[in-house]
């Protein structure tokens, strides 16, 4: 005869099975009504993501030029961000005036939760469209 304990056990294992189950449909369905996005936005995406919400286009630039090895324009970021703002994908504050910056303010950048969905969906687009060909895509 099985133990109560057992039973449990094994009922929280079915019960994460089915929860596990229905946040993959969630996702699927996000990834549905995400927007598309092209290669450069989701690139200053990646770069906002890694330096969290608040970060600045200066800084975003920086960011990309050192890991994609490119020399970018000062516009195309800002550009870029723009565009994303109008699509609702990121949201910007202006910050306080600092001394440093001869009294300007600064305007900071978020990502709002249709760019993390649109990133997101990108993300596993691409991981399940290069499945099986990561060597050969790296020797490209």
């Amino acid at each position: 005869m099985r133990s109560v304990g057992h039973r449990l056990q094994g009922q929280t294992a079915l019960s994460r099975r089915f929860f596990h189950h229905i946040l993959n449909i969630v996702k699927h369905i996000q990834d549905y009504y995400a927007p598309l996005i092209g290669e450069f936005e989701q690139v200053v995406l990646l770069s906002l993501l890694r330096l969290g919400n608040g970060a600045w286009g200066a800084a975003i630039r920086r960011d990309i030029q050192e890991r994609i090895e490119r020399e970018l324009p000062v516009s195309v970021v800002y550009v870029t961000l723009q565009r994303m703002e109008s699509k609702g994908m990121v949201k910007s504050y202006v910050g306080e005036p600092t001394a440093e910056r001869g009294g300007r303010r600064r305007r900071h950048y978020l990502i709002d939760t249709p760019g993390e969905q649109a990133l997101g969906r990108s993300y596993r687009a691409l991981k399940k469209m290069a499945e099986g060909m990561e060597t050969r895509l790296e020797e490209l």
